[in-house]
């Protein structure tokens, strides 16, 4: 039987492959993280139907004579360059800008992922749409621990942040000068105890020949202190303890015709419910909470590989290690050679539509061309059986 036949069958089934291979790229153009493909060829083993000959005095050296016997396909290389971003608005969709991987945690496997549309499940774990827990570190007290194994990224719904204890207060603006003796002005100020629960801070100032006197009180305890007046109206204020909280008294005054004194700012908050986050370029997840706290929750690490073209699709826009690809290292987003993380956008499919219809066009004709082989071999086969009438 003619060789031809096989050479022909061997090029269908490779350029039948190149075909489910650019038809694969097509059907995925607007598939987040994709990463289109491409067909290698080689050739298969070559007949020898004459070795080759060493040169002599008085001949010369010949070639060796070897007749190919079809194509075969070598494998198929994955494309990971960049993708295009598409800006969704959506709090949950992360991209990476740069080689690294989201590690997810799916059955029992880490799977790598380039695509970053996640969502939160009833657990309040981030998620992959097949169900892959993405992977990072959790923090403790908003403090990321400095190593460690992965965790699952979780925002629990009722995340709360603790109280803060007051210890410092103001007092600004201007107790009237023109203030007769004995009179008194009484200024009040929500503070906050360790646990979070609520305290007032009450600061009572009495007119005296030489200035103001100060009584403080709270729950935690009192205090007092004097202020002098000099003749330009000046107070020389100074710090007041009350029951732990110093109170700044530096802010006050003492001009004729105004009385605007009050307490401002104090560092103490109660305890707060999480409300909102947001995503880092260093993939670090903030916590916004009720009581104006922000308090970091947790960090998305990436993993990366030695050689990405070595690893496995299994599908869902994942991969999976192989003997090849290098084990997984992690790291930190905003390391180099890993990228950055961006919040609300999307890598979209590297697909090249105009290089896939070419390819297209390209397999169709080499598949055409192959089965035209078969067609001018079985056209010789015919004559030879013809020979015999």
């Amino acid at each position: 039987m003619l060789r031809s036949l096989n050479s022909g069958i061997s090029g269908l089934r490779s350029h039948q492959t190149m075909l489910d291979t650019t038809g694969n790229n097509i059907a995925n153009v607007n598939t987040a993280g994709f990463k289109g493909q491409t067909t290698q060829f080689q050739d298969t083993l070559s007949q020898m139907r004459q070795g080759a000959t060493g040169a002599a005095d008085t001949t010369g050296g010949g070639n060796p004579a070897q007749v190919g016997l079809g194509v075969q396909v070598a494998g198929t290389s994955t494309n990971f360059t960049q993708g295009s971003a598409q800006s969704t608005g959506r709090a949950t969709d992360m991209m990476i800008s740069g080689d690294g991987f989201f590690v997810l945690q799916k059955g029992g496997e880490q799977i790598l992922s380039r695509a970053g549309n996640f969502d939160f499940d009833a657990r309040g774990r981030l998620v992959s749409p097949d169900g892959g827990i993405v992977q990072g570190r959790m923090a403790v007290n908003g403090q990321l621990p400095a190593g460690g194994g992965l965790q699952d990224i979780v925002l629990p719904l009722g995340l709360t942040a603790p109280g803060a204890a007051t210890t410092t207060a103001g007092v600004q603006g201007n107790l009237p000068r023109g203030a007769a003796v004995g009179e008194t002005r009484t200024l009040d100020r929500e503070i906050f105890r360790a646990d979070g629960s609520s305290d007032t801070l009450q600061l009572t100032f009495t007119r005296t020949a030489s200035g103001w006197g100060v009584n403080g009180s709270s729950a935690g305890g009192t205090g007092n202190a004097t202020l002098t007046q000099n003749a330009a109206g000046a107070l020389n204020g100074g710090t007041l303890n009350v029951g732990g909280v110093a109170v700044d008294l530096s802010g006050l005054t003492g001009y004729a015709g105004l009385d605007t004194a009050s307490i401002g700012e104090q560092n103490g908050t109660a305890a707060g419910v999480l409300q909102t986050y947001t995503l880092g370029a260093d993939g670090a997840l903030t916590g916004r909470f009720s009581n104006g706290a922000q308090q970091v929750i947790g960090q998305i690490m990436l993993g990366q590989v030695a050689n990405p073209a070595g690893l496995e699709k299994v599908g869902s826009s994942g991969y999976a290690l192989t003997a090849n690809s290098g084990a997984m290292g992690l790291l930190t987003p905003g390391t180099a050679g890993v990228g950055t993380l961006a919040g609300g956008m999307l890598e979209m499919s590297n697909v090249d539509l105009s290089q896939e219809f070419t390819n297209l066009i390209v397999a169709q004709r080499g598949f055409q061309a192959n089965a035209r082989i078969i067609t001018t071999s079985d056209e010789v086969l015919q004559e030879l059986t013809n020979l015999k009438r």
